[in-house]
């Protein structure tokens, strides 16, 4: 069994950032990651940093252009601490090293972003997220913090206690992808979950393959509430043939998006008069693709976005790695020609509920950057606001998990405080698909166990509390489950299952939603959770073995996407990235509250709690949001 004071599941931003916080504070602290963290997905954010770092500028404008983006979901309390914290953690990656895009006068560069009043995006050229990636990483490498790399982290390691509030989070169960070993790791202060984000619910996404929301799934079955699941961000400019991003700074920079008509869209037809192709991105999303059904879309797919009138000299001093992705991904040239490019899903703003110091539920877990919702963002993320959650959050958890005293955060989590119970949703869906329940209702939402076991929940009886043994009997459990699937040799393998998963989430869970849709998807899911009972791992090495990681990750997106799904069916409003096709508007005398959902031993229940829009020195009303 492995040992250390504070344990950081992941190795990209959030989890680097948490890192370097906890050994400043004193603590023996690793990295357990399923990739190298030069690696991780962070590395392919493009865009920049939002910070209030010029004359002109100040933190209470980012708060409120952050409220609005959120469309008046987020947290006032947690927004302010990002605004307020993020120039000092940008200005220490530029002490760390990080290398800036910078003017004559030598000052950093800023540049206007989609739905932010002054330009704050301070960025590294379009790979802002891969310098930041690797300044962190230096700074890992430096303190001499401990990674273990191609480490899979399978489980959690926590008590079983009846009411997950009462739970304790003493580690982690981590597959070794070269040997084939499972092994514990103890924790003797927290672990932190930065796994990132969950894109391959989807099957067209700007995220990587291994971004399967593996933080969220293990959190969610030990007990730690989701909340705001489905609010998915689908970036507008994604390239049509991968998926691939192409980043925010093209019309941050004054990038144009046309038709097939040759008409600039977004002013012509009045779907943001002031901001045009800055608006936020979910009005620009819908805008593209309201085109596309209109008739009005390239090969009835995509439309263009066209940086020539740039210059070839600032094209290249500012978006060079644009003009690569172009050519190698679609065969065309930026500098001659526009770019075909189409909505992709790009984000998850719900995740594991943690209060601004990352603390969840349970004592001792801990959650940080896209894997988590603080709430910073709401129903819509602004573009430049996820690399600045991630160092400042992720130092917050740092922080906090080594045992420094941050003071008591304003956010509860789990069931404590003002809760608006609600058990269901006012319509139940047809028989064998899965919804929440009423008392009324009879189509429960039979959430199951997608590994077969209910290994990852509490096995009931006298509760264990002993550091050492709930990670021995959590390692047991975990080896018995994976020697089952590798030994195991016949039945379903996860890839069609992950198929079919993702078809039907990109058909009836995306941009546009409506009812009948988010029913199917139910459906959908409900047989492919079935199915997964009978998965099995073809590949019966224990060295290297992407299959059997890959089956494991698909039990996680299973049980997320219908995280997602459940949520859309049951906010029947319009707000952010949320379209409902037959309700056309925000309702906040109903709706100005968080969407929460706890496993429940399986079965899936929904509940909600209030949103909280009283900061510092002012309470943010909700407005019209228009661009």
């Amino acid at each position: 069994m492995h040992e250390h004071d504070v344990l950081v599941i992941g190795g990209g931003g959030a989890g680097l950032r948490a890192a370097i916080a906890a050994h400043e504070e004193g603590a023996d602290v690793a990295i357990v990651t399923k990739l190298h963290p030069v690696r991780s997905h962070t590395g392919a954010a493009e865009g920049g940093i939002n910070a209030a770092l010029r004359e002109g500028d100040d933190w209470e404008l980012h708060a409120y252009d952050t409220m609005k983006g959120s469309d008046y979901l987020g947290d006032a309390p947690a927004i302010e601490t990002l605004a307020q914290d993020s120039p000092e953690e940008t200005v220490q990656l530029e002490n760390w090293g990080m290398p800036f895009s910078r003017e004559d006068d030598g000052t950093v560069s800023q540049r206007p972003f989609g739905g932010l009043s002054f330009a704050r995006t301070t960025y590294a050229g379009a790979e802002t997220g891969h310098h930041m990636l690797h300044t962190m990483y230096e700074q890992v490498v430096k303190r001499g913090i401990q990674v273990y790399d191609e480490w899979y982290v399978s489980d959690l390691a926590v008590t079983d206690h009846d009411d997950p509030s009462d739970r304790e989070c003493h580690g982690v169960i981590a597959y070794d992808i070269k040997t084939g070993q499972i092994e514990g790791f103890k924790a003797r202060n927290g672990v932190i979950l930065a796994t990132g984000g969950l894109g391959q619910v989807y099957d067209h996404t700007t995220n990587a393959v291994a971004n399967t929301g593996d933080g969220p799934a293990m959190a969610y079955r030990a007990g730690v509430p989701l909340e705001d699941m489905e609010f998915v961000q689908f970036h507008p400019t994604t390239l049509p043939s991968t998926g691939v991003l192409i980043s925010e700074g093209v019309r941050g920079e004054g990038g144009i998006l046309y038709n097939s008509e040759g008409e600039r869209f977004m002013f012509e037809y009045g779907y943001a008069n002031n901001d045009g192709e800055l608006a936020s991105r979910d009005v620009v999303s819908r805008a593209e693709l309201t085109e596309v059904n209109n008739g009005r879309g390239v090969e009835d797919e995509y439309v263009y976005l066209d940086m020539r009138h740039l210059g070839e000299e600032r094209i290249t001093d500012r978006l060079e790695n644009i003009l690569h992705l172009a050519r190698d991904f679609e065969g065309v040239d930026g500098l001659e020609e526009p770019m075909p490019v189409k909505p992709g899903q790009h984000y998850e703003m719900g995740g594991i509920e943690t209060d601004e110091n990352g603390l969840t539920c349970i004592d001792g877990l801990y959650a940080a950057g896209e894997c988590a919702c603080v709430s910073v963002h709401g129903s819509n993320r602004l573009g430049g606001n996820a690399l600045p959650e991630l160092i400042v959050f992720g130092a917050r958890a740092g922080r906090h998990a080594a045992g420094s005293d941050l003071g008591e955060a304003e956010i509860t989590t789990g069931r404590t405080g003002e809760i608006e119970e609600e058990d269901g949703l006012d319509t139940p869906v047809e028989p064998g698909a899965v919804s929440a329940s009423t008392e009324e209702d009879d189509a429960v939402a039979d959430g199951g166990n997608a590994g077969g076991d209910d290994d990852a929940v509490a096995d009931g009886g006298a509760a264990v509390v002993e550091p050492d043994e709930t990670v021995r009997r959590a390692v047991e459990r975990e080896r018995t489950r994976i020697e089952h699937l590798l030994e195991k040799d016949t039945g379903v393998q996860h890839a069609s299952l992950r198929a079919d998963l993702q078809e039907s989430m990109t058909e009836n869970v995306n941009v546009f939603r409506n009812e009948e849709g988010l029913k199917q998807a139910l459906e959908d899911i409900q047989e492919v959770r079935e199915a997964y009972q009978d998965v099995y791992v073809s590949d019966p090495s224990r060295t290297f073995n992407t299959d059997l990681i890959h089956t494991i990750e698909t039990r996680n997106l299973i049980d997320l996407a219908e995280a997602i799904t459940l949520g859309a069916l049951a906010r029947d409003e319009f707000r952010g990235a949320h379209w409902r096709q037959e309700h056309q508007e925000r309702k906040d005398d109903e709706w100005l509250k968080h969407t929460m959902l706890s496993w429940n031993e399986g079965t899936p229940e929904l509940w909600y709690k209030p949103t909280i829009l009283e900061g510092e020195d002012k309470t943010y009303e909700p407005k019209e949001r228009s661009y």
